[in-house]
């Protein structure tokens, strides 16, 4: 599965919008046909001229980003698949950087996350194939499968090969997740952004708001590769009722867009927001951490985040085949440019394994022999009782951990 970054679809090219049919470069076009002459005639082996024009056709297209692509009509069926949540695979995000085949992400739940493949693996070989200079189209080929086939997967980590068994699988999985932190703080996870990944959010604040008043939210993209550009929009819609969302630039006028948020949709305007992001959070997802940062209605914890920050629009073709291109660059409602830089956390806070010296020994008062009562008639704590709230998120995830004891924090300072 490839990345599904943000995107913006239409209907119609950017040739269309041209006021007058420029030149055609009939010195390069001869050239073009030379070399397709050249390769039909003389090969190794006996290709079709749709074989070799898709091929030209790709190439040309891949030469210019990383995340431009030639589709053709069943390669743009999957791909409108891979947006819809719903596929068969082994379910890892992945991008070529370097041309290296590098993960941006497993998705939550899926075969790749739970088989322990993290963000920043360089996949080499899947199954028996080397995967130098194949393009993306190819390496979905690839990867997906019938439900129930395996799969091997050699990665490079830290200077080191690993090989992985995989088992393929249909991921079904809704793309937000919620529950309590305690002391009325609300936990939405997005995986990755869905086409209607914004009203699975509604759903879940408006389910927990009816269980308890939410008091403080954390909204977690990490990990979270990005997804569908409208749906990122939404996600913020929920959180801010008016100004710019975001904003694409680009040469065409139809690359020219922005977005701005309503009051329709709002459902937490005024409730304290932590939004945590690290290396794997891409292209939609800081769209949304950067959106909530420049509205200052939002804390950004965890580390920069990946950096992708164009707009492909997928342009039909007459022959039903598309192009995937990048067409604009978006940028936060301050003017900022994501785009090989992404976004800086407010609080950088890395990831760390906390372990706890198990000989730690202390007393509190309220386990003295004979001690007064609280004046107020407040609960008496003890030394477990602080060894418990210090141990358990800690240990399991010290980012959640520190998110979730800024939102405790807050409001003493607001107050």
């Amino acid at each position: 599965m490839a990345c599904l970054f943000a995107s913006l679809s239409v209907q119609s090219s950017f040739a269309a919008d041209s006021k007058a049919p420029p030149t055609l470069p009939i010195a390069e076009i001869q050239s073009f046909v030379g070399t397709f002459e050249t390769i039909r005639e003389g090969y190794v082996e006996v290709l079709s001229d749709e074989e070799v024009l898709h091929k030209a056709l790709k190439g040309m297209v891949s030469a210019l980003d990383p995340h431009s692509e030639y589709f053709t009509k069943s390669e743009l069926a999957e791909f409108n698949e891979l947006t819809s949540g719903k596929y068969a695979g082994i379910g890892v995000e992945v991008e070529m950087k370097d041309k290296r085949l590098t993960v941006v992400s497993p998705v939550d739940g899926s075969a790749a996350a739970e088989a322990g493949i993290l963000p920043g693996d360089v996949i080499v070989r899947i199954d028996n194939t080397l995967i130098t200079d194949f393009g993306m189209q190819d390496i979905i080929g690839l990867m997906r499968g019938e439900v129930g086939t395996d799969l091997t997967l050699d990665i490079e980590r830290d200077g080191q090969i690993k090989q992985y068994e995989l088992t393929r699988r249909l991921v079904t999985d809704a793309s937000v997740s919620e529950k309590w932190l305690g002391q009325g703080i609300a936990y939405f996870r997005i995986s990755q952004f869905q086409g209607d990944s914004d009203n699975e959010l509604y759903n879940a604040i408006d389910k927990l708001s009816k269980e308890d008043k939410i008091q403080g939210a954390v909204l977690d993209l990490r990990n979270n590769p990005g997804g569908v550009l409208q749906s990122a929009v939404g996600i913020v819609d929920a959180f801010i009722d008016k100004g710019i969302v975001v904003y694409t630039d680009g040469r065409h006028e139809m690359s020219k867009s922005q977005y701005v948020a309503s009051s329709k949709n709002t459902r937490l305007a005024k409730v304290p927001v932590v939004v945590l992001i690290n290396e794997g959070s891409a292209s939609a997802s800081e769209i949304v951490a950067g959106a909530l940062q420049d509205h200052k209605r939002a804390i950004i914890v965890g580390t920069e985040s990946f950096g992708k920050g164009s707009v492909q629009t997928i342009v039909p073709l007459s022959n039903g085949d598309a192009v995937k291109l990048t067409t604009a660059l978006y940028y936060t409602p301050n003017g900022r440019s994501i785009q090989a830089q992404g976004i800086t956390p407010d609080l950088m806070i890395p990831q760390a394994s906390l372990s706890f010296d198990k000989e730690q020994f202390f007393v509190k008062e309220a386990e003295l022999k004979g001690h007064l009562s609280n004046g107020t008639g407040g609960k008496e704590r003890t030394s477990a009782d602080v060894k418990i709230e210090l141990s358990e998120l800690a240990e399991k995830d010290f980012q959640l951990f520190q998110a979730v004891t800024i939102l405790k924090a807050l409001p003493k300072f607001i107050h």
